[in-house]
């Protein structure tokens, strides 16, 4: 099953199309204790279950910190009248004001629900759309704009523009081919570009938009397959590089906002996801060759200020044994809790495990197929009405 899901990431596969569900009945959510209950500026967070490709089985779980409840599938049961519920692979999902945004990639539409309740409240249909990024009245969502297929004459991708108030598309703006993570800086959009349709031929690129004029104004040469992107706080941009998976190994990069240039090249740094919390970066890679078809897993802390790496694991305990594949990563700003998520084979439900900041397990709970993207939320979200 891993070279399935591989075949995946990197796009080499056919296209699938969407498939709803064979009953009408709705799945009830499930609850289950799994520590004490705590108060906190931090009241709980959602995580999207991805699922798997073509099987129309996006999921939303929640936990509760102030009841140590943690529920799977919440959105079925709170939007029963939803057809076929969150839809075919939940790719992003953050919190803007009032409310919650769930990008969901195959079906083509970002889902937006409130926050209070996870109820539904608009789809906004955007093609092939990846991630989410949010800057002062607006939304950017990056699209591959094209069909899900590999093709050499893939289109380029773009970014949409959507008005937060109204929930509407109001500009695009053409990028990279098959754009992937987002980050704001100095009132510029940095987009990283993938290219991952045209394999072998790769996109290289970071694309900056003036937010200004909403126009591409330059595109940084960076390295082939980019995917993730962090900004540090000292205007530093982390961008992850998939390589090839053959000769060309993942890398992080770093460029400087203020110059747009590319200062450094972290060789020994390979990146499948990351997160920044304070001046730490946390870094996993479940780096596939097609060489050696094997996963080689690797773990990592980054000091953003020196660069340095200065941990080769953030999980202190030996819990990173139990966990087959690693593909989600998170970390509470006000607890340092870390987060991480296990997708296991991508076709059976996965496992979320907490660790405590110096690395030891705290707990773990089953969750949807394929855990993958973690956001943390202010608001606990309220019981459903009997």
């Amino acid at each position: 099953m891993r070279k399935t899901k591989i075949v995946i990431i990197i796009f080499i596969s056919l296209m699938f199309f969407n498939s709803c569900r064979k009953d009408n009945l709705v799945i009830p959510s499930t609850d289950e204790n799994v520590t004490d209950g705590e108060t906190g500026e931090i009241k709980g967070f959602f995580l999207l279950n991805e699922g798997n490709m073509g099987s129309n089985k996006s999921t939303l779980d929640y936990f509760d910190y102030e009841t140590g409840i943690y529920t799977k599938n919440i959105y079925a049961e709170r939007n029963p009248g939803v057809v076929k519920e969150l839809g075919d692979v939940g790719n992003d999902i953050q919190i803007y004001g009032e409310k919650l945004y769930a990008v969901i990639n195959c079906s083509h539409f970002v889902e937006v629900m409130d926050i209070n309740t996870a109820k539904h409240k608009a789809i906004i249909s955007i093609p092939n759309c990846r991630y989410i990024k949010f800057h002062k009245q607006y939304a950017y969502v990056s699209s591959y704009a094209g069909p899900v297929k590999i093709d050499p004459n893939a289109r380029l991708g773009y970014v949409a523009r959507i008005d937060t108030t109204t929930l509407t598309i109001k500009d695009t703006c053409v990028v990279g081919y098959q754009p992937e993570e987002m980050v704001v800086a100095n009132n510029k959009l940095y987009v990283a570009n993938s290219g991952g349709y045209k394999v072998p031929d790769y996109d290289n690129t970071v694309s900056v938009i003036d937010l200004n004029t909403f126009k591409e104004i330059k595109k940084i040469k960076v390295a082939i397959n980019l995917h993730r992107m962090e900004l540090d706080r000292f205007g530093n941009i982390w961008v992850s590089s998939r390589g090839d998976y053959k000769n060309v190994n993942s890398k992080t990069y770093i460029i400087d906002s203020k110059t747009d240039k590319v200062t450094d090249v972290m060789e020994l740094l390979p990146c499948s996801n990351m997160t920044i919390s304070g001046d730490s970066l946390y870094v996993y890679s479940t780096e596939w060759s097609w060489i050696t078809e094997k996963n080689t897993i690797t773990y990592a802390i980054v000091n953003t200020k020196t660069k340095k790496i200065v941990s080769r694991k953030f999980i202190t305990d030996g819990t990173e044994k139990n966990i087959q594949i690693p593909y989600g990563i998170a970390v509470n700003p006000n607890t340092k809790e870390i987060f991480t998520t296990d997708a296991k084979d991508y076709v059976t439900p996965g496992t979320l495990y907490c660790f405590n900041p110096d690395g030891t397990k705290k707990w773990s709970v089953t969750t949807g197929d394929i855990p993958a993207h973690i956001v943390f939320t202010h608001r606990q979200l309220k019981p459903l009405k009997k």
